[in-house]
């Protein structure tokens, strides 16, 4: 079922230049969604003819383009026929869901550049050099893993107060934050939880008698 979340007109609108309609088959088309949508479910050239001022020949034209380009359909519901605009309407919303995607990927990718400029220029002042590349890299990793850039320029900070500049340090600094964050918000740590699970199996496993004592009496 088509998802009437968007106004089809206005997807129609606004990309009906990039469908190469001309002005008047965009007209065309908008008399037959209003002649849809007040009830008359199958339209025909004759009908349209009463709602506009184009004469009933070029309004046939202009219909049998529209089907042969498959932005209309004639269709049997049940015993009715009825005229469907779906094909065009799908292909307007697939067409913005993907304009939409890739506006969010963009906008995202610009976040995040800004995000890794922030990181770079806070980090160069604080270690009073530039980056190396490897160190770049390693900061492209955190932001990747979720942690935000102001996170990760105090874990710089905490570091450099503990008299050390590696970002191995900090590395170490973001994970005990994370880890900190992790029992505060769900009342355990994953890393702990599995270490905790992982000792106990070993006691386990140190505990079980291997030999069997009936084995070590013979």
């Amino acid at each position: 079922m088509i998802t009437e979340a968007l106004d089809f007109r206005y997807l129609l609108i606004e990309n009906y230049k990039k469908l190469k309609m001309s002005e008047k088959e965009l007209a065309t088309i908008l008399v037959m969604d209003h002649l849809i949508n007040t009830g008359n479910k199958f339209v025909t050239v004759d009908l349209l003819s009463l709602k506009m001022s184009l004469d009933a020949k070029e309004i046939d034209e202009i219909f049998a383009k529209m089907l042969t380009k498959g932005y209309i359909v004639i269709k049997t519901v049940g015993k009715k026929t009825v005229t469907s605009l779906d094909p065009l309407k799908e292909r307007l919303y697939h067409d913005f869901q993907i304009t939409l995607s890739k506006e969010t990927d963009e906008a995202t990718r610009t976040e995040t550049e800004n995000c890794l400029s922030n990181i770079y220029e806070q980090y160069e002042t604080l270690l009073n050099r530039p980056l190396s590349p490897v160190e770049t890299s390693k900061i492209r990793e955190w932001i990747s893993y979720g942690y935000e850039d102001k996170m990760i320029i105090d874990a710089l900070k905490e570091a450099l107060n503990h008299g050390k500049k590696s970002l191995r340090s900090v590395d170490n600094i973001l994970l005990t934050w994370s880890t900190r964050d992790d029992r505060e918000n769900e009342g355990h740590s994953p890393i702990s939880e599995d270490w905790d699970k992982d000792l106990q199996e070993t006691i386990r496993i140190a505990k079980t008698p291997w030999i069997n004592k009936d084995d070590e009496d013979n």
